[in-house]
């Protein structure tokens, strides 16, 4: 500092105050006010909380939503709905009143508002596709397949995928409360659509069980079920114990994890007495024998983490299930941002009582290239949530890669940037390679979304594809 230098006044230079790219503030759940739709205008609280109105209630079709929203959706919205399932829908629609509800939850009554805020909405766009939304270039990659990750090619018997060496998925049926638009399961799950004529599960649902468990006694080295579906919340709940507790008899058996959307889209059905009594005796049968029972749900966005869904996790933490997980999807438009991440996971882990578990990249299924990422875009997205969530409750990215299964983002063996090619390698035969000498040297193939290409990638799959 020279002679003629004065030193700097901390009251005139004030250290500038540099702000955190992610700014948490602890937000109250609410539960949106139903009564805003005219149709739900004298639905009553007792009524809301229901499980069998909210099923009765179910909006299916375009003439249902209309009786709900009465002028509160203008024209186009349901022209580009019917396009989408007349052209491109791979799902049915099935919306719970639940999971509706936590749409535009505040776009007022004004319909050109209301219409606007409905085509923005996250859950909208994942629950209730509409033509507008689909990739118009590429709507579908040139890879993807309806059974994307080769589930049913792998049954071990119906309903039984044998994909890890120690897991297996257990699908007891094919239906839900309430059917995504993006289901990796589109295969299977849900009724037909104008687009997909869906495979049927044949056996009766107790020879399906029986030949589950039979299976499972003669594997000794399967310890972890995913029962699943479909969802689990669509199992009556006499047929779910039962099975639950059959395989609790099986010593080998040490994690049961159920699966359900619908603690997020109905959590009223795991708030019904007879469920919650019900599973307080599984959950006590599986202290007992030292077995780990958890639910495993599947949130996409924080509006739909509301006080009844922390209501449902709440209760079955109290009667003794260990966790409950969250494996959400990650989907453009929806939870694909940092900032859309981290409020969702705060939410879940810290208001909610649900873990943040997974977060998967939406899978390679029909005309579902509007909600895919690239390889790279879920690598920045790990790199960004880092550090903000406690460690147990930072989810991890992964790719679930066709014959290889999960995989973090970061764990490629190569990737080709300009034509969206990523390689990935595995330790673990499944059950359809146990005679292949060359299953654990080969290379795996996942395909990034084309519009996300540089130019020359993706002039050369417009050249593949002349």
């Amino acid at each position: 500092m020279t002679a003629t230098q004065e030193p700097a006044s901390p009251a005139t230079d004030p250290t500038p105050i540099i702000e955190q790219p992610y700014q948490y503030a602890r937000t109250e759940l609410v539960e949106p006010d139903w009564r805003r739709f005219p149709g739900w205008r004298n639905v009553t609280e007792a009524e809301w909380r229901d499980a069998q109105w909210q099923r009765v209630h179910c909006v299916r079709n375009l003439k249902q939503l209309r009786t709900l929203m009465g002028d509160l959706l203008e024209e186009r919205f349901y022209e580009d709905l019917l396009a989408d399932q007349r052209d491109m829908a791979t799902m049915s629609m099935l919306l719970p009143p639940q999971m509706l509800n936590t749409m535009a939850p505040h776009a007022g009554t004004d319909p050109q508002k209301v219409t606007e805020a409905f085509y923005a909405d996250p859950i909208r766009r994942y629950m209730l596709p509409v033509r507008s939304d689909r990739e118009r270039e590429w709507p579908s990659h040139p890879h993807s397949e309806r059974d994307s990750l080769h589930e049913a090619e792998m049954w071990v018997t119906e309903g039984l995928t044998h994909r890890y060496p120690t897991k297996v998925l257990a699908e007891l049926l094919s239906t839900c409360p309430q059917y995504c638009g993006h289901c990796t399961r589109m295969d299977l799950v849900g009724n037909s659509t104008e687009q997909i004529d869906k495979h049927k599960l044949e056996l009766k649902p107790v020879d399906r069980q029986d030949a589950i468990i039979d299976y499972l006694k003669r594997s000794p080295g399967v310890r972890d079920v995913v029962v699943s579906g479909g969802d689990v919340a669509n199992v009556p709940w006499h047929q779910l114990e039962s099975f639950l507790m059959r395989l609790l008899d099986i010593e080998t058996v040490r994690d049961i994890r159920l699966a359900t959307k619908a603690l997020a889209g109905l959590p009223q059905h795991w708030l019904q007495p007879k469920v919650v009594e019900g599973l307080a005796r599984v959950a006590g049968t599986a202290g007992r024998r030292g077995v780990n029972l958890a639910i495993h749900t599947h949130v996409n966005h924080v509006q739909s983490v509301t006080p009844l869904v922390a209501e449902a996790t709440r209760t079955a933490l109290d009667v003794g299930v260990r966790d409950v997980r969250n494996q959400g999807v990650l989907m453009r438009g929806v939870n694909a941002t940092p900032n859309e991440l981290l409020d969702l996971c705060f939410a879940l882990q810290g208001e909610a009582g649900i873990l943040p578990y997974y977060f998967y990249m939406c899978d390679m299924i029909p005309n579902a290239e509007h909600w895919r990422l690239a390889v790279w875009e879920a690598q920045e997205l790990q790199h960004s949530i880092m550090g903000y969530l406690p460690g147990y409750a930072t989810p991890r990215i992964v790719c679930d890669v066709p014959y290889v299964g999960k995989r973090w983002v970061h764990q490629l063996a190569e990737y080709d940037r300009e034509l969206g090619i990523s390689y990935w390698t595995k330790n673990y035969r499944t059950g359809i390679e146990l005679e292949d000498p060359e299953a654990l040297r080969r290379r795996y193939p996942y395909y990034d979304p084309i519009y996300t290409l540089p130019e020359a990638g993706r002039l050369r799959w417009a050249e593949q594809g002349d």
